[in-house]
């Protein structure tokens, strides 16, 4: 794996999956927190500014409002003016007193509303030169008869929230500190959060891997009573059902080879026999009449495929029972396949491409049952010409069959070397036992070798053995 690949393998991992979630929550939490503290701190900055001004404006109208003339003069709105204090604007019809910067904030919409309420009206806007507080109210006077009224003078302050505005930048400022600190603390308090979830994960990967290696003990201590625990119970019961089963499994396997080898060994005895019987039967044949010479010819060639069942029976339970032996001599490659296929008659059929001889230390029984096999496979299934090829270098010899048949599916090519695997299931019987190519890959394995099926480009069928030329250092 390339190291882009592992980092894409670790983000995209539980562990990490997990710190992100709860670094996520974590600092959206706190963030959160942080900054609707400082917004209600803000808020309460900004009421609390705005309370305080509108109070001041308006206790300075009420205070200097009762020594004013009415109608007022042109002096009576400067004083009113002046009493206020600041960027002000008092209004009375066509008359006007103002003093300060920022009067032209004050919108129209505000001097309608004011006019219109008969009460104090705020408004908060924003100019060059900061936030501002515009407030304006309408001097009420008393009739002799207690009703108030509007006197028709208005009064317009202009209030700089400078000041307030930076308290609130501050505000806002901490919260984003806030925030930023909580990252690490999110981080390390994610890791050992993950640590201590993903330890009983962890667990069950190690145990399920032991599992899959053929350890059926393997078991987890469940710890608490969270879903984790019934999660490590869970698997506890699965693999000793799994183990129960296997060892049952295993049981009736070790039957069934063993019956196999007693049955195979306890017909071995009449089948002797009855192969003498039928050798003679054979030689009688010629001087019998038509009907019985065939039933005597068919009872000799079923008697012949009986004893080569048997015979592969007894050699795949000795595989199965580890008794199989390998004895390796030197041998030359080309002078055991070439004897093989002349003392099965083979010779004129087959055509043997092997340019040199091929010295090699392999078990010459057992070399002769692989290219037999492949070679009887490859007559019985395929068509002429069949050719093996003999080819070697330092470390491997190699023996090749092809024939000019239809070749192999792929369904037969992976299932070939499989006991009793016969590619035509339709026919219930064939010249085979089924097990011929099973003893061969049994074989090729038992020397160290592999072996492959497939087909050949412009040919049918092919069949290639690697077999280790020397069983170690050759003195």
């Amino acid at each position: 794996m390339t190291a882009w690949g592992r980092a894409r393998s670790l983000l995209g991992g539980l562990r990490a999956r997990l710190v992100v979630a709860f670094v996520a929550v974590a600092v959206l939490g706190a963030a959160t927190a942080a900054w609707a503290s400082a917004a209600s701190a803000s808020n309460s900055l900004v009421a609390e500014a705005q309370r305080r001004i509108s109070d001041e404006v308006e206790r300075r109208v009420t205070a200097t409002a009762p020594t004013m003339p009415y109608p007022p003069d042109q002096a009576a709105l400067d004083r009113l003016r002046t009493a206020v204090g600041g960027p002000a604007l008092v209004t009375y019809g066509a008359l006007r007193s103002a003093h300060g910067a920022g009067l032209d904030l004050v919108p129209p919409e505000l001097r309608s509303a004011t006019a219109a309420a008969h009460r104090l009206l705020v408004q908060r806007v924003e100019s060059g030169g900061g936030p501002k507080l515009l407030v304006g109210t309408p001097v009420m006077i008393t009739d002799l008869n207690g009703r108030r009224r509007p006197s028709g003078v208005e009064v317009y302050a202009v209030r700089d929230l400078g000041d307030v505005q930076r308290q609130v930048d501050a505000l806002t400022a901490n919260a984003s500190r806030t925030s930023a600190l909580a990252l690490p603390v999110a981080v390390l308090l994610a890791l050992l959060a993950a640590r201590g979830v993903l330890r009983p994960v962890r667990d069950l990967r190690t145990a399920a891997r032991r599992l899959a290696g053929g350890d059926l003990g393997a078991r987890l201590r469940p710890r608490g009573s969270d879903e984790l625990a019934e999660l490590a119970e869970t698997f506890n019961e699965t693999a000793a059902s799994l183990q129960r089963s296997v060892g049952k499994l295993a049981r009736m396997e070790a039957d069934a080879r063993r019956f196999v080898a007693d049955v195979s060994h306890e017909l071995r005895t009449p089948l002797t026999t009855l192969t003498a019987v039928t050798e003679v039967l054979e030689a009688e044949a010629e001087r019998m009449p038509g009907d019985a010479r065939e039933s005597a010819m068919l009872a000799v060639s079923e008697t012949r495929k009986l004893a080569g069942l048997v015979e592969d029976l007894i050699e795949v339970s000795r595989f199965d029972a580890g008794t199989a032996t390998l004895r390796r001599a030197d041998v030359e490659l080309r002078a055991v396949v070439r004897d093989g296929l002349r003392a099965r008659g083979w010779l004129d059929e087959v055509e043997l491409d092997a340019p040199d001889p091929l010295p090699a230390a392999l078990d010459r029984r057992r070399l002769d049952v692989i290219a037999a096999n492949l070679v009887g496979n490859a007559l019985r299934h395929g068509a002429p010409t069949v050719v093996v090829r003999l080819r070697g270098d330092e470390e491997w010899v190699y023996l090749e069959v092809v024939d000019h048949g239809p070749g192999l599916s792929d369904e037969v090519a992976r299932h070939v070397f499989d006991r009793f695997y016969k590619a035509d299931a339709a026919r219930a019987r064939s010249e085979g036992s089924g097990l011929g190519m099973a003893i061969t890959a049994e074989n090729v394995a038992l020397h160290g070798g592999a072996i492959e099926a497939g087909n050949a480009e412009g040919a049918g069928a092919r069949f290639v053995v690697r077999l280790p030329r020397w069983a170690g250092e050759r003195t």
